[in-house]
């Protein structure tokens, strides 16, 4: 089973939020502030997974907004 997924990925014109395999971005901001803001919302409302990239294209970290099965002790 696939997990969904959004990640925030560098482009020519700023950052983009991109749903996990597809081919068009699903938001684009000119900061990368602004990309993970919209990024968490549209994560929120789809309760998926947000990856932020770093320019070079490595993960620098991730939010869980869906069902997490390996949720931290508390």
């Amino acid at each position: 089973m696939s997990r969904k997924s959004h990640h925030v990925v560098p482009r020519a014109d700023g950052w983009a939020v991109v749903r996990g395999g597809a081919d068009r971005a699903s938001a684009v901001a000119p900061t990368k502030a602004e990309a993970i803001a919209r990024g968490r919302e549209i994560s929120r409302h789809q309760q998926s997974e947000l990856v932020i990239h770093g320019m070079n294209g490595q993960i620098q970290g991730s939010d869980s907004h869906g069902h997490d099965p390996y949720p931290p002790r508390g």
